[in-house]
């Protein structure tokens, strides 16, 4: 046992103080509070542990609103008053921008916020049958272990299927493969919801009944996942209704699979969208570049304000998605094409397309290796949307340091509230 005061917040929602001069994180503590701790682990730069006392509480503490929080790994922020929240994410990006790259924006942009639960429209839920828990479980993994915290409700996920947890967990429990589903996935629409269970041996005539039978009751499509993605098949309704979103500034709708990735929060989504387009500055005649562009989130919309765009993809089935959706939303000013953007050499897809302005929006790994293969005369803006301030950090660099950018603007989106993950939004601007 040891106590401290907390002076800041680390990049993953632990509580940063000085113990005996050395760094040390603690999980459950938030900044101005006086804590006793214990060790979890203790190393050579730094140690770790978790708050057992609170002896000065800080004023930003509320009440988690949910029962399995500090147990669930799901959430790690819901103890910190949501607006303070956002602070702290502020702050993580700045750290990181000054730290890793030595760099920092002229002008921080406004925090994008909007709802802090019920916000959630993918997840990804173990399961696993663990006799002396009872029977069947179903959640997020526990906090800093391997097992799965079994989940009565999930106030981050959409009300609906939250509120089906029980029933979904006696459902699975009681299907004679429950021991070989390992996961369901969680997938919402403007209109529907899906539900993909992954099974490791064939599902049985009667297990097939009881999920249609639930998807039937509550309005669910039912899919079953043999294998990896591309191998489900709808089980209820046997030709379900596609699952879309809007997008109504821009009149837009997006179609997408139960397994194909969408951002989880739609309200932080729309108001994205929004914020990159008129960062871009678009007059209407500019020949767009959107890499790691998935079912044209950002592209179809950039396509109702540009003269043309360009959706450089690796996923090939994201790109056949993409090209479905430019069709059906009547676009024929955009154009998609598969590609590995992680090459820092090879044949460049945007060969012989003008790039006049930039957007990117890369996966955690971030984008180095696309910006190193852009060519002379370089974009004139670049807006960059990141999950992870490391990665933005280190490339910002590059195209300031390198490459000769202005880094005019950035700030976070607070994609995931009650999470310390940390989105965020750059722009960079060609002198």
């Amino acid at each position: 046992m040891a106590t401290a005061t907390v002076e800041s917040l680390s990049h993953d929602g632990r509580g940063v103080a000085r113990v005996d001069g050395k760094t040390t994180f603690i999980e459950g503590a938030l900044p101005g509070e006086r804590v006793r701790f214990r060790y979890f682990n203790q190393h050579r730069n730094y140690d770790c542990g978790g708050l057992v006392d609170l002896l000065e509480a800080s004023p930003n503490r509320v009440a988690p609103p949910c029962p399995h929080f500090g147990r669930c790994g799901g959430c790690d922020l819901q103890h910190l008053r949501p607006e303070m929240q956002i602070q702290a994410k502020q702050q993580v990006l700045a750290g990181q921008l000054a730290h890793i790259g030595k760099v920092q924006p002229e002008t921080w942009l406004e925090p994008v916020t909007g709802p802090a639960l019920g916000y959630r429209r993918r997840a990804r839920l173990g399961a696993r049958f663990v006799p002396e828990q009872g029977g069947m479980v179903i959640g997020f993994r526990e906090r800093r272990k391997s097992f799965l915290a079994n989940l009565d409700t999930c106030l981050v996920l959409e009300p609906k299927i939250a509120a089906l947890l029980p029933e979904l967990r006696a459902l699975v429990g009681g299907l004679s493969c429950a021991n070989r589903v390992p996961q369901i996935e969680v997938a919402s629409g403007d209109a529907a919801s899906a539900l993909v269970f992954r099974h490791l041996v064939p599902a049985t005539e009667r297990d097939r009944e009881c999920l249609r039978d639930f998807g039937q009751r509550h309005n669910l499509q039912i899919y079953l996942q043999p294998h990896g993605p591309d191998s489900i098949v709808a089980l209820w309704p046997e030709q379900p209704e596609e699952l879309y979103y809007r997008l109504p500034e821009f009149d837009v709708q997006i179609r997408f699979r139960p397994t194909d990735f969408i951002q989880i929060n739609h309200d932080i989504n729309i108001k994205m969208i929004a914020q990159a387009i008129r960062l871009l500055e678009l007059k209407g005649d500019e020949q767009v570049l959107d890499l790691f562009c998935g079912l044209g989130n950002f592209t179809l919309p950039l396509a109702r304000r540009a003269g043309r765009v360009l959706g450089v993809e690796g996923d090939e089935t994201l790109v056949a998605g993409a090209r479905r959706n430019a069709q059906l939303n009547g676009i024929t000013n955009a154009k998609f094409v598969t590609a590995d953007l992680y090459q820092e050499s090879g044949d460049t897809p945007w060969v012989g397309f003008r790039v006049d302005v930039l957007l990117l929006d890369p996966p955690r790994g971030g984008a180095m290796e696309a910006i190193k293969r852009l060519a002379q005369p370089l974009p004139s803006r670049i807006v960059y949307v990141s999950c992870y301030p490391a990665t933005l950090a280190r490339d910002s660099e590059y195209l300031v340091r390198v490459l000769g950018y202005r880094f005019a603007a950035a700030g976070v989106m607070d994609m995931f509230p009650q999470t310390s993950h940390v989105e965020s939004m750059a722009l960079f601007v060609k002198p």
